[in-house]
């Protein structure tokens, strides 16, 4: 069983209580309290996984792999801190009675903390507060395991500069065909994603979008035009960054780049080819054993592919596959990018 915490239960421990009041809550939004029956173990010594543990209610007992024993009480001062933090973890703990705890995952906790001592203002200043949902877009945003990878100067700078724009029901908020000229995040209302091909002039729906779902970072990347157009379903906002500052402060430090040699040595290693060029391309010539996805379909296709495995992203010349990477670097996958794409001599 899991339950919302409040910022009263999350203010009892540290880091924590470090932090600003609307960061603490932006942050409680995205924190549930879990259930631990007695004799239940919370992990194992070895424990290698990336979360804070905090103890809310009963007791824990710590036994390290040598056979010593020691007992955690939540309230206490040893408790204020998270429960065997350096990893791999050096204990294993296991419930003595019925206990609460909290679990975060270290990376949004750290780029909260960056966030909080290094902003000039608090999260909650640059949230509309009208969000059908009641989800904190900015938050959403810095949850996402490519943001974990931004220079915390980088994301002051790029929450600094993003502009907010308004739209009604029905109104169009980027064309297909159009030049890119911004990147967009959506802090309220739904958008829907289509896409006008030859044979449908009514245009493929691709997708639905919602609050904290970004677009528009293709023709950026790519320098091409817009590949779809986006709609509000129902009256909105989003929030803009302008085409230079995405790319020097938030594209760049999100794609990992390789050469043709460092990607076959991955995919020898058990990471797989990801083309992203239309189907008739990849026809012509392809890579053994990867995977097409045109780029225009990425977002429709997510659930397709895995997060446990490593992408090599690909295309003619690098330009599309760092749209596609950008893409699935947002969403939690891991990449790399093709230096050059496949037409590069160094496939020779």
């Amino acid at each position: 069983m899991t339950t919302k915490i409040t910022n009263e239960v999350l203010q009892r421990f540290a880091p924590m209580n470090g932090l600003k009041r609307q960061n603490l809550e932006a942050l409680a939004q995205k924190t549930t309290l879990h259930g631990l029956e007695a004799g239940q173990t919370l992990f194992k010594a070895g424990d290698k996984d990336k979360r804070a543990f905090y103890l809310v209610a009963g007791s824990l007992e710590l036994r390290n792999e040598a056979g010593e024993i020691r007992i955690l009480e939540a309230g206490t001062t040893e408790a204020r801190t998270a429960i065997s933090p350096h990893l791999p973890r050096q204990v294993t703990a296991r419930a003595m009675e019925d206990s609460e705890y909290v679990s975060i995952d270290s990376d949004l906790l750290d780029v909260m903390l960056t966030w909080d001592q290094t902003g000039n203002y608090e999260v909650s200043e640059l949230q509309d507060g009208s969000s059908d949902n009641g989800d904190d877009w900015m938050t959403t945003l810095l949850q996402t395991q490519a943001f974990h990878r931004i220079p915390p100067a980088n994301i002051q700078a790029i929450f600094i500069r993003m502009q907010q724009a308004n739209f009604k029901a029905g109104e169009v908020v980027i064309k297909q065909g159009d030049d890119g000229d911004y990147f967009y995040a959506i802090t309220r209302g739904r958008c829907s994603v289509v896409r006008e091909t030859p044979l449908n002039k009514e245009g493929i729906r691709l997708a639905e979008l919602g609050v904290g779902d970004t677009f528009g970072e293709e023709a950026l990347i790519s320098e091409s035009k817009r590949n779809a157009t986006i709609t509000m379903i129902t009256e909105g906002a989003v929030m803009r960054l302008a085409k230079e500052d995405f790319r020097n402060l938030l594209n760049e430090p999100m794609l990992d780049w390789v050469n043709y040699s460092e990607a076959k040595e991955l995919v020898a290693g058990g990471a797989q080819w990801l083309d992203v060029r239309l189907p008739s391309e990849f026809e012509s010539f392809n890579e053994d054993g990867s995977v097409n996805v045109p780029l225009y379909f990425i977002r429709l296709k997510l659930n397709q592919l895995d997060k446990d495995k490593d992408y090599i992203v690909c295309c003619d010349t690098g330009r599309r596959s760092s749209a596609g990477a950008f893409i699935l670097n947002e969403r939690g996958f891991k990449t790399r990018v093709l230096r050059g794409g496949l037409n590069t001599s160094e496939l020779e």
